[in-house]
């Protein structure tokens, strides 16, 4: 579908809840493919390009969801498919020991203490979602700069590893911020 033919739609409008293969969701789903083969292909030069075509459809699948109108499969299926890739190319990471479980686990921390938080807010009856924030973005292209520092063996590997934690920490304590203001909110008008 070319420019011309696409007619935006108001930002915020949802896609009729049958659209469950949009063009945002099929290229938010072609992370997991990619993860794939992350994996399965051990050559640093296919790894870059699968690091680069993942990072591609992580910004694509964003403008077509704001070009084309989000769904409410896709508000879901997009960070699972980045947090599959993520897990992914990370445990492979680790096994080649360049770094530390430890370290690997800082760099995933807000990919596994968002859905955690947001498991309890379900628990609670008060489910949260964090809308896209500059924190969680920032992770996202430290998880990036730490990949591409592994495969180009880097000296910036473990202190890009170490500043995408401190930034996970962040985007965590954001997202925690957030979740209090809007369950204070919640209470305030007697939820």
């Amino acid at each position: 579908m070319t420019g011309a033919e696409a007619s935006p739609r108001p930002k915020g409008q949802q896609v009729r809840s049958g659209s469950v293969l949009t063009p945002a969701n099929l290229v938010s789903l072609s992370r997991v493919p990619l993860a794939l083969a992350f994996a399965a292909f051990p050559a640093v030069e296919v790894r870059l390009a699968v690091l680069v075509g993942a990072a591609a459809t992580d910004l694509l699948d964003g403008w077509l969801a704001r070009r084309l109108g989000p769904s409410r499969l896709g508000a879901w299926m997009d960070p699972v498919s980045d947090k599959i890739f993520m897990f992914t190319a990370f445990v492979v990471l680790a096994t080649t020991g360049a770094l530390g479980w430890i370290e690997v686990a800082g760099v995933l921390l807000r990919d596994v203490l968002a859905p955690l938080g947001y498991l309890a807010s379900v628990v609670a009856r008060r489910p949260f979602v964090v809308p896209a924030r500059f924190g969680g973005k920032a992770v996202t292209v430290g998880q990036t700069l730490t990949l591409v520092a592994w495969l180009l063996e880097s000296p910036l590997l473990r202190p890009l590893a170490w500043a995408t934690a401190a930034m996970a920490l962040y985007a965590i304590a954001d997202y925690g911020r957030l979740a209090m203001r809007s369950a204070e909110q919640v209470e305030h008008r007697g939820g």
